[in-house]
């Protein structure tokens, strides 16, 4: 009965947890630092239908003053994102800072990458290039006071807005969720029945290899006439 009890509270809660974790992860900011011949890759989980939105701006390395600044408008990034099929979502080239924008169409792990263009203009020669990176994912991609503004939504509407593009962001986490147990299962079950007739092969091989030995042996003895 109690077992019954904590399973019903966990479908329960289990909704407003992953209301949490969206919360938490669905903007993420950080920065890095890149040669000017290297290229750095991120692995985003996204659902399907989701839109993405990243900013970036970069600073480069000053020797005399030993500290990062504003890049020169001359530096360019070029921005590439595959889907988990390995197909090119987008790819394009930006300035020293920008913001690019893409929509996933199939859920799992997309490949953002990043790289300069200093190795064609020459502008950091050895450097080092710090890149400022800010990824935000479902409706907190979303700019609220710019569509409070066009749609002329009274603060009101505009949080029940909010409410239903979060509830429909949860709706398309826990889809995300249930295809990937049901990739997990496939996958369990494939290495389960490869295992299977693995064994099964053994035991076949095990048998027969009984069966020529035990004649092997009739027929060594029968040729020494000890039988």
């Amino acid at each position: 009965m109690a077992g019954v009890r904590g399973g019903w509270l966990l479908g329960m809660w289990r909704p407003f947890l992953l209301f949490l974790a969206l919360c938490a992860a669905g903007a993420r900011g950080l920065y890095f630092h890149i040669g000017e011949t290297e290229k750095r890759c991120f692995i985003e989980e996204i659902p399907d239908e989701t839109m993405v939105i990243g900013n970036y701006r970069t600073q480069m390395w000053d020797k005399q003053k030993e500290a990062f600044l504003p890049s020169t408008p001359g530096l360019g990034m070029h921005v590439e994102v595959k889907d988990p099929d390995g197909k090119v979502v987008l790819s394009r080239q930006y300035g020293s800072e920008g913001r690019f924008t893409f929509t996933s169409h199939t859920p799992g792990e997309h490949q953002i990458c990043l790289h300069s263009n200093s190795t064609r203009m020459a502008l950091f020669a050895g450097g080092k290039l710090r890149v400022h990176l800010d990824i935000q994912v479902g409706e907190h991609a979303n700019n609220y006071p710019e569509i409070a503004a066009k749609d002329k939504l009274t603060e009101l509407q505009l949080r029940a807005r909010q409410l239903l593009d979060q509830v429909e962001q949860i709706q398309k986490e826990q889809d995300y969720q249930r295809y990937r147990e049901e990739r997990f299962r496939l996958t369990s079950e494939s290495t389960n029945q490869r295992v299977l007739w693995w064994s099964i092969a053994q035991t076949v091989i095990l048998i027969l290899t009984g069966i020529w030995q035990m004649r092997h042996l009739k027929s060594f003895f029968e040729a020494k006439k000890l039988v």
